[in-house]
């Protein structure tokens, strides 16, 4: 086992975790997870400034439950303007723990269009993405997978 950000990881996962750690940078992200699907649940493969009690929330996500799992179900974009004062039910209480303000959960999917990993990324500063900026986004985030 290698270790990432003090976390010991396969090296499969080292590479997404690397991949993961330049692209919340290049977004100007402040914090990022990457979660692979398995069967109906999101296995958390990668974190970025995610504190260790947070990471442990999320290590599994259910396909419906919280903004990656919403994400998962939905096959699109969930985002908030700030996790901390959210009140659609979509982000958890774990989500609200991390250091950041606006949020988006970014499915990745396949050449059928079947949603294999989520790229979530946390931003300094209150604000809704526009289309265009998650389609930037969106782009970059399948290049993790």
């Amino acid at each position: 086992m290698k270790r990432f950000l003090g976390v010991a990881v396969s090296v499969a996962i080292l590479a997404w975790a690397t991949a993961a750690h330049a692209q919340v940078s290049i977004t100007g992200g402040i914090a990022g997870t990457v979660h692979r699907r398995q069967g109906d649940d999101l296995l958390l493969s990668a974190a970025v400034h995610l504190p260790p009690p947070v990471q442990a929330i999320v290590a599994r996500v259910p396909k419906g439950k919280g903004m990656a799992g919403l994400a998962f179900e939905r096959n699109a974009p969930v985002q908030t303007c700030n996790l901390k004062t959210d009140a659609s039910g979509d982000v958890r209480p774990g989500a609200k723990a991390v250091d950041a303000n606006a949020a988006v959960a970014l499915p990745v999917c396949d050449a059928k269009g079947v949603v294999r990993a989520i790229v979530g990324i946390a931003f300094k500063g209150e604000r809704e993405l526009p289309q265009a900026e998650l389609d930037t986004l969106a782009k970059a985030a399948a290049k993790l997978t």
